[in-house]
């Protein structure tokens, strides 16, 4: 796992480590960084005997949000740092990886009081998937930086299968129907056999959904340029208050990375520039222009309870980061719901909030999803950029609305009467 988001930085040059593009996009070096801190902070310094901090410094640089641990570093400002070095953080994560072999050494071998190994296996587990995440981040934030250049850098070289052959047909928009009734979402963290879960996807608890559908596939770019060609954004009453807000502030006129050359649409891909391809699902677009988008074509956004009950039976494959294509991949023909993981994180229309029985874990390490319980909306089932073993149907991503820098999407829904 830690090789992983090194090899993910393996195309960059020196110069590409540093870069902040925006706020909420970090430098590929702080990532890298970040994610050695966690493991330092919540299990190396209280728990390994005699570990002295690689720098005294990096806990403040590396910490996130964490307010537990100390006053973080201001997030904008992360780019500004030109120290440490690339070599540098390199070094600091082999260093901690070292140490974090002799502690779980000490684990293994039963030299840690029993309470102590429970908590080491936690923690490392939670550190692992949180540098996932991370892996995640490091593609997207670097697409915000590349994909603002006038230059359209190359991150990865086009994969074969992006797009299915030149006369490859959609097999068109369809709605599979759901009973609804009583159906249970969530994990129940006393299960069994239930695998790693984030404390916000428990506890499991019962919902009642009326019977709905949900659209075969997600929209693609050829739906969404019908939207765009009929006015969507320039028609108020298909936007919510904020929405249309956000679109007259903004100038907001497609997409994110979608750029106008005469009179063809181009968008910016990891692969580099290339035109707007019609049949391939249209991505990083806001909860706003998600919902906008779904109520002209006369449908919703489905609800969280409505995607997790329907794709709980379905297989968690899909067109994941492990392709290496970091690009939404154009839908099959199957009759059956497609693409629910993959591809693109899908907007919910629910509000990202704590399920019914929910508590923080306790301490420091409780402020990793709990304290972001306001003004966000749920995302589900991955994107391009999600690593495949990271992803389930309870996962919970959680955005603000008018987010749009992750490969995010629009799946539609409809009420069944």
């Amino acid at each position: 796992m830690r090789g992983q988001s090194e090899a993910l930085t393996a195309p960059l040059e020196i110069e590409d480590y540093g870069v902040q593009p925006m706020d909420d996009a970090s430098p590929p070096k702080w990532h890298l960084a970040h994610t050695s801190w966690f493991f330092e902070t919540f299990l190396l310094r209280p728990f390994l005997e005699g570990y002295e901090p690689y720098h005294p410094a990096y806990e403040h640089l590396f910490n996130s949000y964490y307010n537990g641990v100390g006053r973080p570093f201001p997030r904008p400002r992360r780019g500004h740092l030109s120290r440490p070095t690339v070599a540098e953080v390199m070094e600091y994560r082999r260093y901690v990886d070292e140490a974090m072999l002799r502690l779980l050494d000490a684990t293994f071998t039963a030299e840690l009081p029993e309470e102590a190994r429970s908590e080491v296996i936690r923690r490392t587990t939670l550190g692992l998937h949180h540098e996932q995440q991370h892996q995640e981040l490091l593609i997207t934030d670097l697409k915000y930086n590349f994909g603002h250049n006038p230059l359209a850098p190359v991150y990865s070289a086009p994969v074969s299968g992006l797009t299915a052959a030149p006369d490859a047909e959609d097999g068109g928009l369809d709605f599979t129907s759901y009973a609804g009734g009583l159906v249970e979402i969530g994990v129940d963290p006393q299960a069994e056999a239930h695998a790693f879960h984030f404390d916000n996807e428990s506890p499991a608890h019962p919902v009642y959904i009326a019977p709905y559908s949900l659209a075969n596939r997600v929209v693609t770019c050829a739906e969404y340029l019908a939207f765009m060609a009929d006015g969507g954004y320039r028609t108020p009453s298909l936007w919510l208050s904020d929405g249309w807000a956000w679109v007259n502030e903004a100038g907001i006129e497609a997409p994110l990375y979608w750029t106008r050359r005469e009179d063809e649409w181009w968008e910016y891909r990891l692969a580099g520039a290339a035109p707007v391809d019609d049949r391939l699902p249209v991505t990083h677009v806001s909860a706003y222009e998600a919902d906008a988008f779904a109520r002209w074509a006369g449908y919703r956004l489905p609800t969280e309870a409505e995607w997790e009950a329907a794709a709980t039976a379905a297989p968690v494959t899909g067109n994941f980061a492990d392709s290496g294509r970091f690009h939404p991949a154009m839908a099959g023909t199957k009759d059956s719901p497609q693409q629910l993981f993959g591809d693109v994180w899908e907007w919910t229309a629910s509000a990202y909030g704590p399920y019914p029985g929910y508590t923080a874990p306790v301490g420091t390490i409780g402020e990793y999803n709990g304290k972001f319980m306001a003004n966000q909306l749920v995302l589900k089932g991955g994107s391009c950029a999600t690593p495949a073993d990271h992803i389930r149907p309870s996962y919970r991503n959680f955005f603000y609305p008018p987010d749009r820098w992750q490969f995010t999407g629009i799946r539609l829904a409809k009420d069944d009467h």
